[in-house]
């Protein structure tokens, strides 16, 4: 059984959330975590998980909200002590339409990081164009994983004196990320995780279109293949990780 670590689940797909979970199921993706990016997420994410076994919620807000939502109206004790939510994301920092709002994004940015130190709960971070305040800001202070990540060696040998996470998305697969993949052949085997980060970044053969968390099994493919792993030694392998990442889920 494959988890697919980061997809979105929440007013992303026209006809619901039930046929791509049906999907995912098929294909062997048992367990999905859905993250929340803005407020309007939160409501919907606790509630597809409160409603399916298999599917468990990271809660947090993304820096594009910066501006405008203050985290403690919305990381509150009542939906971080459900035990469904297994951890804080996605919440992080992005520059790549500049940093005129710097300052509200660090903000937002660390006060997510304290509110999760205060729950022991790991971070799912997102990091864009970004890297030397991520560095700065994201201490050994706290742990989890920097989702979908496409940053330098530099920033993943950083982290990983931290003790984080690495995840892997479709973009994995695209023929322009061979830095990615370098990047991924050079991380220790415990430190790594898989998702789709649904519905973006649809991995090859299906770039292009709509990505749902059933894709996540070819981004394994490439995954094993620059790890040299057969692809049942790789599922077992993030198998252990994610539970080790997330050890509020349940099997």
């Amino acid at each position: 059984m494959f988890i697919d670590s980061h997809g979105h689940l929440t007013r992303q797909y026209a006809d619901g959330a039930e046929e791509i979970i049906k999907r995912a199921n098929d294909a062997g993706v048992g367990i999905i975590v859905c993250p929340t990016a803005e407020p309007e997420d939160i409501p919907e994410a606790l509630n597809i998980a409160n409603t399916h076994t298999n599917i468990f919620c990271t809660i947090g807000l993304h820096p594009d909200v910066a501006d405008t939502a203050n985290a403690a109206d919305f990381l509150t004790p009542d939906v971080l002590n459900n035990k469904k939510v297994i951890g804080i994301g996605e919440i992080g920092l992005d520059y790549h339409q500049g940093d005129d709002n710097k300052k509200n994004q660090i903000k937002l940015f660390t006060d997510q990081l304290e509110i999760a130190k205060q729950y022991n709960l790991p971070v799912a971070i997102h990091t864009r164009d970004a890297e030397e305040d991520t560095a700065q800001i994201l201490t050994n202070k706290n742990h989890g994983v920097l989702h979908c990540f496409t940053s330098s060696w530099n920033l993943a040998k950083t982290m990983l004196n931290r003790g984080f996470y690495f995840s892997a998305s479709g973009i994995l697969t695209f023929k322009n990320a061979q830095d990615i993949r370098d990047v991924f052949e050079k991380l220790p085997n415990d430190r790594i995780v898989i998702e789709t980060d649904s519905p973006y970044c649809a991995p090859v053969p299906y770039r292009g279109k709509v990505c749902e968390p059933a894709f996540v099994i070819e981004t394994a493919k490439m995954l094993a293949e620059i790890k040299h792993l057969q692809i049942d030694e790789l599922e077992s392998i993030l198998m252990q990780n994610t539970l080790s990442l997330y050890p509020k889920i349940k099997l």
